[in-house]
């Protein structure tokens, strides 16, 4: 997952800018076609297994046609996850209590969203490693959207000692499980513990 830090826009939030902006309706019914094609068929066969071509032919249309929205498998696989990311969050609601509490809920939402996709999970995991410029501009964009949740959830507590360590905790903790290192089902429990430490400590 990504561990790049970096400030979101604050004129616009990172969960509001999509990556497609300037697309007909046509043309974004495609790349919505081609994005649930991509889920449904990682759930059936896994990330390893996937090919642009077989989520093309699930979308009903050709492969050229899908790898004009789509550079790579890579490519594909990290959009759904920024889809599935953004919906997710938009669903949230805050939680109430200290800081600790506010991101241990962050954390521990995320967790459980990976958890119940876990070939999206594996394969975000690998897609967001690549070089594509593509998925570097979608890894971009999902660090803002980490440091972002991170910093609404500090509230009156942020800093950005704090916000660092948090977005470089949590994206390490990912990588983690997406090498099979760790369970997501036992993630948010060894997060609510880095979180307090890192909350409860010195950093600033």
């Amino acid at each position: 997952m990504s561990s790049q830090v970096t400030s979101p826009d604050p004129a616009a939030s990172a969960r509001q800018t999509a990556p497609r902006q300037q697309l007909k309706p046509r043309q974004a019914e495609t790349v919505q076609r081609l994005l649930e094609a991509g889920m449904a068929q990682l759930a059936e066969v896994g990330a390893e297994a996937l090919t642009v071509r077989q989520v093309a032919v699930r979308a009903g249309v050709s492969p050229a046609t899908a790898y004009t929205y789509f550079s790579s498998k890579g490519h594909l696989v990290a959009e759904i996850f920024w889809q599935r990311l953004v919906a997710h969050v938009d669903d949230e609601q805050h939680a109430d209590g200290d800081a600790v509490a506010r991101v241990q809920a962050v954390t521990r939402s995320l967790t459980q969203m990976l958890e119940g996709a876990p070939a999206l999970a594996a394969g975000a995991t690998v897609a967001l490693l690549g070089g594509d410029p593509d998925v570097d501009r979608l890894r971009l964009r999902i660090g803002a959207l980490f440091v972002e949740l991170f910093e609404e959830a500090l509230g009156d507590d942020l800093t950005p000692g704090r916000v660092e360590a948090l977005v470089l905790a949590f994206s390490g903790a990912l990588l983690q499980a997406g090498m099979g290192l760790i369970t997501y089902a036992d993630l948010g429990d060894r997060l609510d513990s880095v979180v307090a430490a890192i909350l409860e400590g010195t950093t600033r």
